[in-house]
């Protein structure tokens, strides 16, 4: 039987979604944990890799599992076993065709700022400080050149190791919460540091120091070493990802920031 799964995490303690040998990371912890339920070993497959100290509201995964137990039962059982930073949410029985990496047509993430004269004890490893105040509406004016299908080479890490650097970008906004500026960007897939890297580009243009139209100018030179630096891994959230309504999967969540 094959089962999908939604794994909520804060990605601060771990290196990253993927399992390796020698690091601790959240797809061996949630393996580990739906293998004591199942009482067998068993491999799970996500809609996506996250990088170290990402988090998830909302990571779809599949398992293959002839364990016969419930929706109730994965959930509360792994949830016994899992560290307090990781949670599966939710489970399914789904057709034996889903692939939470290969079914998925849209994924989405956000980016989060403070904006705050001083740092943050309690929001330190859950978004990036911004000492500097950020105008989330020149940074969403500048945000609208992405949108669509473009070599997104300026905002390539190097070490991606995709064989092409055009992906398509449905649709990014850029809103304040209080403190908070949230970057909200939807697309079929993105390329390595790809929204960490868009998201410094724009706190550029946020805090005056570029404008608007220099994202445009970005694109257009396909030259990483033009933009601005990565911003941190803490600020990025994947918000979960979208598929053929016949699997009848949840559709990405919206964390609450105060």
């Amino acid at each position: 039987m094959r089962w999908a799964a939604g794994i909520e995490y804060a990605g601060t303690a771990y290196r990253g979604w993927q399992k390796l040998s020698h690091i601790d990371s959240v797809q061996a912890r949630v393996e580990d944990a739906l293998g004591r339920v199942a009482n067998h070993p068993l491999r799970v497959m996500a809609s996506g890799r996250t990088d170290g100290g990402v988090h998830a509201a909302m990571q779809v995964i599949h398992f293959d599992s002839p364990a016969e137990r419930d929706e109730r039962a994965w959930c509360m059982g792994a949830n016994s076993h899992l560290p307090g930073d990781i949670a599966v949410r939710w489970a399914r029985l789904v057709d034996d065709g889903f692939h939470a990496r290969h079914a998925a047509t849209w994924r989405a993430y956000r980016y989060v700022f403070l904006c705050a004269g001083a740092r943050s004890a309690l929001w330190r490893d859950r978004c990036a400080w911004s000492p500097h105040e950020l105008d989330a509406e020149r940074m969403h004016e500048a945000a609208q050149v992405l949108v669509g299908e473009h070599d997104f080479s300026a905002f390539r890490a190097a070490e991606c190791q995709s064989p092409t650097p055009m992906r398509r970008l449905d649709a990014i906004a850029v809103h304040r919460r209080g403190s908070f500026v949230c970057i909200d960007v939807g697309g079929n897939a993105f390329l390595h540091h790809m929204v960490r890297n868009i998201a410094g580009s724009l706190s550029a243009v946020g805090r005056g120091a570029a404008e608007p139209a220099w994202i445009g100018t970005l694109l257009a030179g396909r030259d990483r070493r033009a933009a601005a630096a990565t911003a941190p891994a803490a600020g990025l959230y994947l918000l979960g990802a979208r598929y053929p309504e016949a699997y009848d999967i949840p559709s990405p969540v919206d964390p609450v920031f105060p």
